[in-house]
């Protein structure tokens, strides 16, 4: 067994690797490769061009080619194998598993997606044709059709044999699955029951029959939820019918997580499409510049609305001093409480366990949070300012932007998910436009009353 070794990416290596590329010294970058991960040499090949990368994939094994290329993320595989011949990605994909086939095939012009099928073994072409009937973002395209099955009617000796001869196909297995003779799902059964059970007895009574399914149509979101929820390794996949269809497993959901986390993260700083580091000037302007139009356009209401109160400001110059305050404490009391109620709506039990307990609580944190600020502020300004009766002012206006701050941050996320939509949303620039006109509404409001 090849022993891998331990790959550190410094500037210094990739010069040399960058000169052995420009010599096409083929010694030494098969050399330097020698036991490294295919992970390893994925995040190397991201500092060359797409030509380099090949030349140097084309000097390792298959293998190792293909673990390269799924290791890719999406957008750098698209481009990168732009530059195969359909016969050089065929000779790669054919030592995939059925699920990444379908993954890269989708990824590929009509043409070449053909060119491939053709040219793949004749029972990962069913596998990956089957596959490609279905959406990319849901449970029957995230599945692989690898997996262990066993009839349940054989005895422990047969189905022994049966998986000894399955397990050439499927690299990881955590179960074997029962079905009938008619493909249905009937449990599954552990090796370890396997192995210790009494040759003679029938699968049947050693499996496990309530188990966790999912269905082929469920969107892959549900498929992550369900696997977290039960903290499952894999998941066997059924149709409508209930029969056994293919299986997902942990490391296809784990990117699920990783993209839908990525996702979250962007619309919670305000660019409203998925893009990359390396994306033309344009697609970057296009996503960020949605949510910039809106906070323009809620300042541009700020300024309309201080306008109304431009009496007061001339009476009362310093009660523009205190706007800056009361707006930011309202924009940070806001993304601080939507941002819980995003991470917590991740728990598909939140909306309907325990609502209402979580709102007050809530409501309590806000009204601690606005006594312990407005009293600080209070006493700050009284002391820089010894207006006593303007403190008052903006201390009673601070704790009512906070507690209606936190209400609108905790409550919008919640009717974003209701309607549909992703409750990121109200953590980023929706969130803060939105606070910034409460909070100015709450202080000058007071401010007219009070003074």
């Amino acid at each position: 067994m090849e022993e891998l070794v331990q790959f550190e990416l410094t500037k210094e290596f990739v010069d040399r690797f960058q000169q052995a590329l420009d010599e096409r010294d083929q010694a030494f970058i098969t050399e330097s490769l020698q036991g490294v991960k295919a992970a390893d040499i994925s995040a190397l090949l991201y500092e060359f061009n797409s030509e380099e990368s090949k030349y140097v994939l084309d000097l390792l094994p298959v293998e190792i080619q293909a673990e390269i290329i799924i290791d890719l993320d999406t957008d750098t595989r698209v481009k990168f194998l732009k530059i195969y011949q359909s016969a050089e990605l065929t000779r790669i994909v054919n030592t995939l598993h059925s699920d990444d086939v379908a993954d890269i095939l989708n990824e590929q012009p009509v043409k070449t997606r053909e060119e491939v099928l053709s040219g793949l073994d004749a029972e990962l072409r069913t596998q990956v044709t089957e596959l490609l009937r279905y959406e990319e973002n849901v449970a029957g395209g995230l599945m692989a059709k690898e997996l262990i099955k066993v009839r349940d009617h054989w005895t422990v000796v047969q189905c022994i044999d049966e998986v000894r001869k399955q397990a050439e196909n499927v690299d990881k297995f955590y179960a074997v699955y029962v079905v009938d003779d008619n493909d249905f799902l009937v449990g599954r059964v552990s090796l370890k029951d396997l192995v210790l059970s009494d040759a003679r007895k029938v699968v049947s009574d050693l499996c496990e029959k309530d188990i966790v399914t999912v269905e082929t149509y469920f969107s892959d979101l549900e498929v992550a939820d369900i696997m977290r929820k039960y903290d499952l390794e894999s998941v066997p996949v059924i149709n409508v019918r209930g029969q056994l269809v293919g299986r997902i497993t942990i490391d296809d959901v784990v990117d699920v997580i990783t993209e839908q986390a990525e996702e979250d993260r962007q619309l919670m700083t305000g660019i409203s499409v998925d893009i990359e580091e390396d994306d033309s000037v344009w697609r970057n302007t296009r996503a960020r510049l949605p949510w910039l139009l809106i906070g323009i356009v809620g300042g541009l209401m700020n300024a309309k609305f201080m306008g109304l109160f431009e009496a007061e400001l001339a009476r009362i110059t310093a009660i523009a001093f205190f706007t800056p305050l009361i707006q930011a404490t309202g924009g940070n009391v806001g993304i601080q409480s939507s941002s819980v109620i995003v991470q917590s709506l991740a728990n598909p039990g939140f909306v309907y366990d325990g609502l209402w307990q979580r709102l007050v609580k809530v409501f309590l944190v806000a009204i601690l949070n606005g006594l312990f600020l407005s009293t600080l502020v209070y006493g700050a300004n009284v002391l820089l300012f010894s207006e006593y009766r303007l403190s008052m002012v903006v201390s009673i206006a601070l704790i009512s932007v906070v507690i209606f701050a936190s209400f609108i941050g905790t409550i919008t996320p919640l009717i974003l998910n209701r309607f549909g939509f992703n409750p990121a949303l109200a953590s980023g620039p929706f969130i803060t436009t939105t606070n910034d006109l409460l909070g100015l509404t709450i202080y000058f409001l007071t401010v007219h009353l009070l003074l």
